[in-house]
C-alpha cells in the first residue's frame, strides 16, 4: 500500500520514520520548501517539491501533515484521488469547504481520521476506560486543562515564525484542540456556552495564547477547558466529576487516581517507566492503518472532528476577546 505524507515539518517526519518503524517502506512525502526536503532527506524517503510527482506515483493512503491552513485543500484533493485520509489536528482553522470535504468522502467510502494522538497516552486512554466502565457513576462535571510555552516547543526554530503564531491559523485554542477533543471523547457532543481568551502579549506574537472555555454537553455535564500557550513550565491534566467518584490525571505524575464516593482514593494506574512519548503516535498509526486495511470506521473520523472544531473556531470570535 502506497501511502504519501503532505508536508515534512517536524509531525511529518515523525510519522514518515513512523510508518518506516510498523513496517510501511512503500513511502512518498512532498514538501514546497527545501529546508523542509532537506531534513526530511533524513528518513531516506523521496520528498518531492512537485504535488503533481506524487499523484503520478498513485498513493492509496494519504497523511496530511502541511500548515492546518493548507489541510481542507490538501484533504480535498487526496479524497477526489481516492485516497484514504489522515489529518493532522487541528482538522482545519475555519470551517469553510468542509461540507465538500465530508462529501467526497463519504461518496467514495473513504477512511478517515484526524491525528490527535492524546487518545491513545496511556492516561487519557485509562480516564476514558474508566468513565465508559460506569467507575464513577454518571458524569457531572469536568475540568481539563494544559499549559505550556511556546518558545520552547521546537528546537531550532523561531516560533515566531510558525504557523502557532498566525493571528489567522494559529493561537492557542486551535494548536492545543486536544484538550477540546478529550472533552468530547469523554463526555460526549456539546455546544460553546461561553469563552474568554486573551492575546500572547507576554511572548510577543498577535494571537490568542490563553483560553478559558466552558462547554455544556448534550447529557448535562458541564466542563471547563483551559489552554495556553505562554506559561514557563508544562502541565496537562484533568479532572472527572461523577456521581459516585472522581478521576484525576496528571501529565507530570504519570498516574490516573480513581476515588469513591466515600472519597478514598481505591485505584491507582501509574504509566509504566518504560512508556516513551513516540509510543503514542507508533499507537495512533498502527491504529489508523489497520482500519484502513479491514475498511473499518476509525473513532475520530472528519465528521467527528467537524463538532470540535466548531467549539475552537467558535472561541476564537473576536467578541471573546477579554477586554
Amino acid at each position: 500500500m502506497r501511502i504519501a505524507v503532505l508536508g515534512c515539518g517536524s509531525i511529518g517526519q515523525r510519522h514518515l520514520k513512523n510508518l518506516l518503524t510498523l513496517g510501511y517502506s512503500d513511502l512518498v512525502s512532498f514538501d514546497p520548501s527545501s529546508s523542509a526536503r532537506q531534513q526530511a532527506s533524513a528518513t531516506e524517503i523521496d520528498c518531492l517539491p512537485d504535488l503533481d510527482a506524487v499523484w503520478a506515483r498513485n498513493p492509496q493512503v494519504v497523511f496530511v501533515t502541511a500548515p492546518t491552513n493548507s489541510h481542507v485543500e490538501l484533504a480535498l484533493e487526496s479524497a477526489r484521488r481516492d485516497c484514504h485520509l489522515f489529518i493532522e489536528k487541528p482538522l482545519s482553522h475555519s470551517l469553510l469547504n468542509l461540507d465538500l470535504l465530508c462529501d467526497e468522502v463519504a461518496r467514495r467510502s473513504l477512511i478517515t481520521m484526524i491525528g490527535c494522538n492524546m487518545r491513545f497516552h496511556p492516561g487519557p486512554a485509562t480516564v476514558h476506560e474508566l468513565i465508559e466502565g460506569n467507575r464513577i457513576g454518571d458524569l457531572v462535571a469536568m475540568r481539563i486543562e494544559t499549559g505550556s510555552y511556546l518558545p520552547g516547543w521546537r528546537k531550532g526554530q523561531d516560533y515566531a515564525r510558525s504557523y502557532s503564531a498566525s493571528a489567522e491559523w494559529g493561537g492557542a485554542i486551535l494548536d492545543c484542540i486536544h484538550e477540546i477533543d478529550l472533552a468530547l471523547w469523554y463526555g460526549g457532543p456539546a455546544k460553546l456556552e461561553a469563552a474568554r481568551w486573551t492575546m500572547a502579549n507576554s511572548i510577543g506574537l498577535n494571537t490568542d495564547g490563553l483560553a478559558e472555555l466552558i462547554l455544556r454537553h448534550e447529557n448535562g455535564v458541564l466542563t471547563n477547558v483551559h489552554l495556553n500557550f505562554i506559561q514557563r513550565d508544562y502541565r496537562r491534566a484533568c479532572q472527572v466529576i461523577g456521581t459516585r467518584g472522581t478521576i484525576y490525571w496528571d501529565f507530570g505524575k504519570g498516574c490516573v487516581d480513581l476515588y469513591d464516593e466515600q472519597g478514598l482514593l481505591t485505584d491507582s494506574f501509574p504509566q509504566q517507566s518504560s512508556w516513551s512519548m513516540n509510543e503514542m503516535y507508533l499507537d495512533e498509526l498502527s491504529y489508523f492503518m489497520k482500519c484502513v486495511e479491514s475498511n473499518s470506521l476509525t473513532s475520530n473520523a472528519i465528521a467527528e472532528a467537524i463538532a470540535t472544531l466548531k467549539i475552537a473556531v467558535d472561541a476564537r470570535s473576536p467578541i471573546n476577546r477579554a477586554a
